[in-house]
Formats: structure tokens, sequence, C-alpha cells
């Protein structure tokens, strides 16, 4: 089986309290939405106290085209990238020259060449290196970007697979959109870059096995989750029923999933879920009847990092190779949420 070999993250140097973003809130919004203070529950009680984004919150505190966000994700998104996949192939004594995939993951910014053009150049991977760059599955897509470097793997073997995510959601803030959900992506979202690498069967370096993935489409869902792409930017959509899908379909989903390999919920060791806020991970824990020490680390990521979007899983993925290394034995399973509206998830050997 294929298997997850290493992962490693990096964050942007502006750390942000909760309580600095609240005031931010404050400060911007605070004169025109109605009943700010009551809306101030969002920053609250939504279980994060720092996260890190790439402008100080200055910037963000002044107007900006839709161009100079872009510009700006470009710089991070590379400089981010770069970092955390020139740590992956120390940590896992690789050398550039040996990777052979590259599958580069976002949906907060836009460049062609894509960004895995740039850690061509930058890491210094060979010319014939295949690249897939993809954009548009938001939170769901640090998941799918593993499940596919598994599909590829099992087609080849010999090879290694490097897998990058970067989202840098702050760069999508809307100073002059007073909605609910842009103040609800103010209260959540956070910046930063993963990267894994996935390794074939017949490479020997150790790994949690992957055995298997699961996609979900959810139809007629489409409002859920995304973006309204608009002369300033990318304007974030969020629909208040995120939890209410996972109440109605997440058991059952994860039930279908495991029998096909003669397993139940109660075979898993480890929830290696996307915290995609604290309403989204009680949902989780309500309807698969799980302890709060099983979401610790998603809620922990979520504490420390906030939501940052398809990087975010991956993340809790590192946070749990830290504490448990591999071969501690029994399953694991990570999903994910996002735009479409829909569900990636992998089952793996712990």
């Amino acid at each position: 089986m294929p298997k997850v070999c290493a992962v490693t993250t990096a964050v942007p140097p502006h750390k942000i309290t909760q309580a600095q973003a609240q005031e931010f809130a404050r400060a911007v919004f605070g004169a025109r939405i109605p009943n700010f203070d009551g809306t101030l529950q969002t920053f609250q009680n939504s279980g994060i106290e720092t996260r890190y984004f790439s402008m100080p919150v200055e910037w963000f505190a002044k107007q900006h085209s839709f161009p100079e966000k872009n510009e700006a994700y470009l710089a991070s998104a590379v400089e981010l990238s770069g970092r955390a996949a020139s740590d992956l192939l120390r940590e896992a004594r690789v050398e550039p020259s040996e990777i052979d995939y590259v599958i580069y993951v976002n949906t907060t910014g836009l460049a062609t060449p894509s960004i895995d053009a740039h850690l061509i150049n930058l890491l210094g991977l060979r010319p014939d290196v295949r690249r897939t760059p993809i954009w548009g599955l938001g939170c769901a897509g640090g998941a799918a970007g593993l499940s596919q470097a598994y599909h590829y793997a099992l087609g080849h073997p010999d090879e290694l697979v490097l897998v990058v995510a970067a989202e840098l959601c702050g760069l999508t803030f809307m100073r002059d959109d007073y909605s609910k959900s842009n103040l609800v992506a103010t209260a959540l979202f956070g910046e930063g870059a993963a990267a894994v690498l996935i390794a074939g069967d017949e490479n020997k370096a150790d790994g949690l096995p992957v055995i298997a993935t699961q996609s979900r489409f959810f139809p007629h869902s489409l409002d859920v989750m995304g973006w309204n792409v608009v002369s300033e930017g990318l304007q974030v959509v969020f629909a208040k029923r995120i939890p209410d899908i996972i109440n109605q379909s997440a058991k059952d989903d994860f039930a279908h999933f495991l029998s096909k390999y003669n397993l139940t919920l109660d075979d898993i060791s480890a929830f290696l879920f996307h915290p995609g806020g604290r309403k989204v991970l009680e949902a989780y824990q309500t309807t698969l009847g799980l302890s709060d020490d099983r979401m610790a680390l998603s809620r922990d990521i979520l504490r420390d990092y906030g939501n940052m979007s398809s990087v975010t899983v991956l993340f809790v993925l590192k946070r749990y190779l830290e504490q448990f290394g591999v071969g501690r034995g029994g399953y694991g399973l990570i999903s994910a949420l996002g735009p479409g509206f829909c569900s990636e998830s992998l089952l793996i050997e712990l």
C-alpha cells in the first residue's frame, strides 16, 4: 500500500491573537453592523486562540484591489510552500531528484504558471517531474491531495509524490463586506502551508499505510460553501447548515466506507478531521459518539492556527505523527469537507 512518510508545515510571520482579531473587527465593522457587540460571540466562542498571517493587522485595515491581494498571495505562497517542501525533503532524507510527481493544492489565490512550477525551480526538482495543480476544493483540498497521491502511487509503486498545500485565507479579506459570512471568516480563517511525502509500495521508507479513499458529493448543495468572484476579489460564502449536514450524513457515510474493509467506527483509533470550526467538530463528536479526547488533535490545531482551509487537516496529520509516530497499531480516519458540497476521506493504518 502507498504510505504517508512525512509531513512538514510552515506559517507566515504575523501571529495574531483572537483578542486582537476581535478588536480589529470592532474597528472595521463596529459602526456598520447592527448589534455588533452581540456578534462578538463568533470570536469568543470560536475555540481559536492564535492565527498566522502574511501581512500585519495594519495591512488589512486598508482597502486593497484584487491584483494587490493576488500579488501578495503569489509571494507568500511561494515562500511558505518552498519552506515546507524544503523541510520535508531534509527531514525525509530525500534528494530533490527523487521526487517524481508534485501535487499543489490551494483555493485562495490565482497563479499561472501555478505554484508547483515555482517549486520545481526553487527546490531543484527534475525537469521531467510530473505536476498537477488542484484548485477550488477549499477545505477538502488537503485530503483530496492525499487521495490523488495515493491513487497515483498505486499505479507507480516505485515513485515518490510530493503534495504541497498553501492557503492565504487572510488575503481574501474584504474590508467593505459587512455580511455575516465575512465576519465569520474574520473570526475563523488563518494562513499556512504543508508538505507531505507519499511513497509507493516499493519504497522501503517507514510511513502510515493508506488503505483506501472515499469521495462523497452532496447533490444540489452548491450554495453551502465557496467564493463569489467579485471585482474586489474572492468573497466568502458560508451556509449555516454545515453542522446539520454532518449530523445527517457523516455516521452513515463513514460506516459505509469502513464496511468495505470489514471495519466499523469502533475500530478507528485516530479521528484526524479537518477542524472547519468549533460547531463542525462538535457535530462530528455528537453524531459519531466520540469522547473529547478523540477530537483533541483537531481541536488543538483549530486553537493554535484557526481554519487554514485545505492545509489544516495536514497540520492535524503532522500533530498525530509528532505525538504517536508510525507503528502504533490500529486504524485512522482522515476526513475534510469542502465546496461542492463534498467530503474527502482516507482510511490509514497506524
